[in-house]
């Protein structure tokens, strides 16, 4: 009888536990959606209010990447030594603190080092969720993973909307502005770290073979695992972080009919990924990733070439750029399940590696071009020169399809299907 209580009881915390780190995995990507998202919307204001081109736009986007970069290279060896959730919570608390330095940034270099300690957090949520989830969520574990990024989708959802709100919303005399609009959503940061804090994670889930970096790094499905990820990556967050200006700027939309147009995208995303789960079990892994990169990069490239008509095709992108985080995730945990902490974080720092340029190249494109096109086009020239930088977008997308097939091809020949 006794026993009987005992295995009840260890059943009832193990589900108690459970509750808890589910919890902790699907609110730390709203939150992570909400924040990321909200920057569609402030960096137009933010770009005005300061005074600063698409170029250092630009660089701000780059400079956030290197925060990432610099996060994932150290949360796995880190994470081996606090222990996964401690680098969950510490993450989120960073999270919460680059609010308070981007709300009483004095200037734009005050801003980019706020926005790198903001990153530095986004990079160790990123990993710190994405290990807890792959260990976490073991059975249908592409169903798990698209829903559970799926809650990155809601937030983003919620992110146009609101964040417009908080700017346009007054205290007293005051117009709240980007500054404190980011500190509100960042001091958000806190729920996510309680689910955390309360959830058990045994220290040798995440330490069973102590592989080292470069037995990892020698593997080419890491690779193209690498490339695929990064540019579909890159895509997603070109979309996430230009449409807002690039439909404002293109065709003269408001601030709040561009913003009703990224929500649409981040509805697109979001159901996709709700609903795509067991189609991806299904289907298998590396097929669904076929298929949605080619289709997003259709979809964006002739959105671009058909002008302001093609718009609804930019948000109907998010419906073949949705799969591809979760999947490669679910590919990530099906091929380096003995060493998943070492994989993600070698994924994910390459891949920030490969988005330094990438997200610069967007900026840098869209400043050049805006200068040679404004010379022969006038003001219709800024237009053409935001096409220019979103042509970028949909290449991105193509190339993560390429990397996709030649994934496939080498799994087939090994007899590893996934």
């Amino acid at each position: 009888m006794d026993n009987e209580n005992l295995t009840e009881t260890e059943t009832k915390a193990q589900k108690r536990n459970f509750i808890l780190l589910t919890g902790a995995v699907f609110l730390a990507y709203a939150f992570f959606g909400f924040s990321d998202t909200s920057r569609g919307t402030a960096f137009p204001r933010i770009q005005a209010d300061l005074d600063i081109t698409e170029l250092q736009l630009g660089l701000l986007m780059a400079v956030n990447s290197i925060g990432y970069l610099i996060a994932c290279s150290y949360t796995a060896v880190l994470a081996r030594k606090i222990g996964i959730k401690s680098c969950m919570i510490i993450a989120l608390m960073v999270q919460a603190c680059s609010g308070l330095l981007i709300c009483f940034s004095p200037n734009f270099e005050i801003l980019v080092l706020a926005f790198f300690v903001l990153n530095i957090g986004n990079g160790m949520l990123d990993i710190s969720t994405s290990v807890i989830a792959a260990t976490t969520f073991t059975k249908r574990t592409g169903t798990m993973m698209s829903v559970a990024h799926s809650f990155y989708g809601f937030g983003s959802i919620l992110a146009p909307t609101v964040s417009v709100s908080l700017m346009l919303a007054r205290f007293g005399d005051q117009i709240l502005g980007w500054r404190y609009m980011y500190l509100i959503v960042l001091s958000f940061a806190i729920i996510p770290a309680a689910f955390a804090l309360l959830g058990r994670i045994k220290k040798q889930d995440y330490n069973k073979k102590q592989t080292g970096f470069a037995a990892i790094l020698k593997k080419p499905t890491l690779w193209l695992t690498v490339l695929i990820l990064a540019f579909g990556t890159t895509a997603e967050m070109g979309i996430v972080g230009w449409f807002q200006n690039f439909l404002e700027k293109s065709y003269s939309f408001s601030v709040e009919k561009a913003g009703n147009y990224l929500t649409l995208f981040l509805v697109c995303f979001t159901v996709t990924r709700l609903l795509i789960g067991p189609i991806i079990d299904k289907v298998g892994f590396i097929n669904i990733l076929t298929i949605a990169t080619a289709f997003a990069g259709v979809m964006v490239t002739a959105g671009v070439l058909l002008g302001e008509r093609g718009t609804p095709l930019l948000f109907i992108a998010g419906v073949g750029i949705a799969p591809i985080f979760p999947t490669v995730m679910a590919v990530i945990a099906k091929l380096f399940t003995d060493e998943i902490d070492l994989a993600m974080t070698s994924i994910l720092t390459t891949m920030g590696i490969i988005m330094i340029p990438a997200n610069f190249m967007i900026g840098g494109i869209v400043n050049q071009a805006r200068l040679i096109f404004t010379e022969s086009h006038g003001e219709a020239g800024v237009g053409m020169a935001f096409a220019a930088g979103y042509m970028f977008v949909g290449l991105c997308c193509f190339a993560s399809c390429l990397f996709t097939i030649i994934l496939k091809v080498r799994q087939k020949r090994l007899g590893q299907v996934v």
